[in-house]
Formats: structure tokens, C-alpha cells, sequence
């Protein structure tokens, strides 16, 4: 549920047949080869969403559901009073892990990445064996004009592997500068910094990177009642350890997300002109 969107925005039509933002990212994933949809939701969501999508996507891809309940914890461990917000990305996918058994691209079901973006991951996905990888944006392309954005910051080698993920709560336009109120200071970015949107790459065996790493944090937060589970954090620890490498894929087409509701018009404007190109047929399915 978007707490700042103000309502279901992942259905939320933006298309001209009420395709939502997610109908395009699935549409994108099965051209580019893509087999199956696993789709991570509340208990409470899932009437909402099979209708939605059980009819269309049927003979389309493969589709499952799993569900992001707050007492989904591990073994020994018990929802503390007073929790409400969900655990985080991490754990997002973490609940995937027994429908999950090929390597895997984890989107966010609002955001639009574009199809080049799929084409891009699922090649990767298709070669490789052992490492990772994410698709990112230049952070400029990724700002909302109507409020603050969290984001992923990125750092690389010069063989385009990830060296860190940094999350920025709150990254806004702000006097013509772009600004991260980070760790109590306000920090100026250039708007060129590789930002991670979400769109990671990969393998099986992250599941148990996964579930020893959400392990940990319980230990540590689990009373911290605003406290996340990041994929990043997980990440992160790969990397700094040597346990595994991270490819930056580079991506010049275009993103756009509905994190406020006055985002909407020009998410559909955008739409509406891809239709207008031919990137998308006016009713996808």
C-alpha cells in the first residue's frame, strides 16, 4: 500500500485499457524471454491481483503468488507488539524462495524501467552462472518534482562491477540542485550518479544469502519498529566479503515511477507516447 501514493498504486491504471504500470514491466519481461511472473503481495491483496491478472497472463507466463505477511519469520523468531510496516525488500523476496528455483530478475511492481531494461537483464540471466547483477539509472532520471525518493547510490569499478550500494532516504530537487538529506547532512549530487532502482539479476543460491542475512538483522532490530531488510544490505555483505561480484548493467532508456499520486498524468503522458512510437500496442493484452 503506498503511504504517500494514497492507495493500491501498483494496479492503478496509467494505459489506455487500465494497464497498470506492472502490465507493461510483465509484457516487457515475456518479449524478452522471461518465463515466469512471481507476484510478492499482502494476504489481503490477492483477490485484487488474481483478477487482475489470472485471466490475461493465462497460456502468457507461468504465474505464482506469494504472500509478504509480517509474522513470515524464521524459525525462533516472533512478530513483536506494536510492528507494523513490512520488513523490507529483502524480505520481499525471501518469501519467493520456495517457487523460485531458475535465476530470477526482482522488480518493483510500480516503477517502470522500460523494455530495453529486460532484454538487457534477462541476457545476462541467460549466460551467466555464478554472479549478479542490477540495472541502473542515472539518478536525475529517477527524481519525482512532487516530494523526496528514496534511492539506491551506486559505486563501480572501472570493469563496471558494483563496489557498494548506498541507500539515500530522502533525495529531492531542491533550488535547482539535486539534494540527499543523508546521515543529518545535506549532501549535493550531480544527478549522474548510477542509482539502483530495484531491478536486480540473480541467481538461486541468493535465497540462502537471503535467509541467513534476515537472520542477522532480526537479532539486531527486530524491536526497531521502523526497521528494513534491505536487498542492498545482503548485497553489500556478498561484495565485501568476496563472496560474489555484481555487474552494473548501464541503461540509457527511460524510468519513471508513481510514488505521489501527482505523478500519474505524466506516467500516463509517457505511455501514451510510447504507444505512439509503436513500443507498446495500444491494448497489450
Amino acid at each position: 500500500m503506498g503511504s504517500r501514493y494514497g492507495g493500491l498504486k501498483q494496479v492503478d491504471p496509467i494505459g489506455p485499457y487500465d494497464q497498470a504500470i506492472i502490465d507493461y514491466s510483465i509484457y516487457d519481461a515475456i518479449r524478452a524471454g522471461f518465463g515466469k511472473v512471481v507476484f510478492v503481495i499482502r494476504r489481503s491483496f490477492a483477490d485484487a491481483f488474481r483478477e487482475k491478472f489470472d485471466s490475461k497472463l493465462q497460456g502468457k507466463i507461468q504465474t505464482e503468488y506469494v504472500f509478504q505477511e509480517l509474522d513470515a519469520l524464521p524459525e525462533g523468531f516472533s512478530l513483536p507488539e506494536g510492528r507494523e510496516k513490512p520488513w523490507g525488500t529483502g524480505h520481499a523476496v525471501l518469501v519467493a524462495k520456495n517457487v523460485i528455483n531458475e535465476p530470477f530478475a526482482v522488480i518493483n511492481a510500480d516503477d517502470f524501467y522500460g523494455a530495453a531494461a529486460y532484454t538487457t537483464i534477462a541476457g545476462f540471466l541467460q549466460t551467466e552462472t555464478k554472479d549478479y547483477a542490477m540495472v541502473a539509472y542515472a539518478l536525475k532520471q529517477t527524481l519525482s518534482d512532487f516530494g523526496s525518493v528514496s534511492r539506491g547510490i551506486c559505486s563501480t569499478d572501472e570493469q563496471g562491477y558494483l563496489q557498494t550500494v548506498v541507500e539515500h532516504t530522502k533525495i529531492e530537487r531542491k533550488d535547482g540542485k539535486i539534494i540527499s538529506h543523508f546521515e543529518g547532512e545535506d549532501l549535493e549530487m550531480s544527478g549522474e550518479e548510477p542509482v539502483s532502482m530495484n531491478f536486480w539479476g540473480f541467481m538461486p543460491d541468493f535465497f540462502d544469502y537471503l535467509e541467513s542475512g534476515f537472520e542477522s538483522f532480526l537479532k539486531e532490530h527486530i524491536n526497531t519498529p521502523k526497521s528494513e531488510f534491505y536487498i542492498p544490505l545482503v548485497v553489500n555483505n556478498l561484495l565485501e566479503s568476496g563472496t560474489k561480484k555484481l555487474k552494473v548493467l548501464t541503461n540509457s532508456g527511460s524510468w519513471f515511477g508513481v510514488t505521489y499520486k501527482e505523478d500519474k498524468p505524466a506516467a500516463e503522458a509517457t505511455v501514451r507516447r510510447l504507444i505512439e512510437q509503436g513500443v507498446y500496442p495500444e491494448k497489450l493484452w
